[in-house]
């Protein structure tokens, strides 16, 4: 998403499980703030779609907008879903499957 379409979101009111739609066999994301400070991003997965184990070196707070999905950091396996958020500490391993189709909301703030 360009600046310009980001910019045409500000000041609006925003359902951000309807930013962003689901495609199959793939994950989808939209990118809704983008600046120095952080982002957030808006995704939805296919049923049975990951995001492989990896770190961040930040912490990054994930927000599941609809559906279920596990949440793994550090080994251990976080079963969430709608309306619930987990916070993914900076420089952990962690990693997201879909475990029915869900979307998230992930923020991530520098610093």
């Amino acid at each position: 998403m360009t600046n310009a379409a980001r910019d045409e979101l500000k000041g609006k009111v925003l359902s951000l499980k309807d930013l962003v739609g689901y495609q199959k066999g793939t994950i989808a994301s939209r990118m809704i703030v983008s600046n120095p400070a952080g982002n957030i991003t808006a995704f939805a997965f296919d049923e049975g779609e990951a995001l492989s184990e990896h770190t961040a070196p930040f912490d990054a707070v994930l927000t599941v907008l609809e559906g279920r999905a596990e949440i793994t950091i550090g080994g251990l396996p976080n079963h969430l879903e709608t309306g619930e958020t987990i916070i993914m500490p900076a420089n952990i391993p962690h990693a997201v499957l879909a475990t029915t189709r869900f979307k998230m909301a992930l923020t991530m703030i520098r610093g």
